[in-house]
């Protein structure tokens, strides 16, 4: 089956961040997407949320990718139920980063970033099916008890 839908996205489990202080050198582009990081964990916690990043979603409307394509960007907060299974709700900003239709009106350009909205609900249930999630969440549970067992400090081999 050909999609007509393109999503991709990193993903940043807030429950990861262990700092919030931003250096210091930090370029402004990545002061930014820090302190809009920090917003989303004042706003929505660490517990079951999911950062959405150099995110995109391409809709093709046409068989013609050179006439009715849509590109948008979005960036923002997923939840999901208690135990990471299904997403329950996003706060996700999205702009229209290109387009090839010459057709397109202000009102179709609302309806289509709200339709990014709604597909990515489906596609990160799908990224949980996948199981990228559950790795990640492997992945954090081996770094705690790594944490444990020495006592509160790692790194440097010490």
């Amino acid at each position: 089956m050909e999609r007509h839908i393109d999503i991709s996205f990193d993903c940043l489990p807030l429950r990861s961040i262990a700092r919030l202080d931003i250096p210091l050198d930090a370029s402004p582009k990545f002061r930014s997407k820090c302190e809009r990081i920090k917003a989303a964990l004042d706003q929505h916690g660490s517990l079951n949320t999911y950062y959405l990043h150099n995110a995109k979603c391409t809709f093709q409307l046409t068989n013609d990718p050179l006439r009715g394509m849509l590109e948008f960007e979005f960036e923002g907060t997923v939840m999901t139920d208690e135990a990471d299974e299904k997403t329950k709700a996003t706060h996700l900003s999205v702009q229209l980063v290109r387009e090839t239709c010459d057709w397109l009106t202000e009102p179709v350009v609302a309806w289509f970033a709200d339709t990014v909205r709604q597909a990515v609900v489906v596609e990160f249930d799908l990224y949980i099916a996948a199981g990228d999630l559950s790795r990640t969440k492997d992945r954090l549970a081996r770094a705690q008890a790594e944490l444990e067992s020495s006592g509160g400090f790692v790194g440097m081999g010490l």
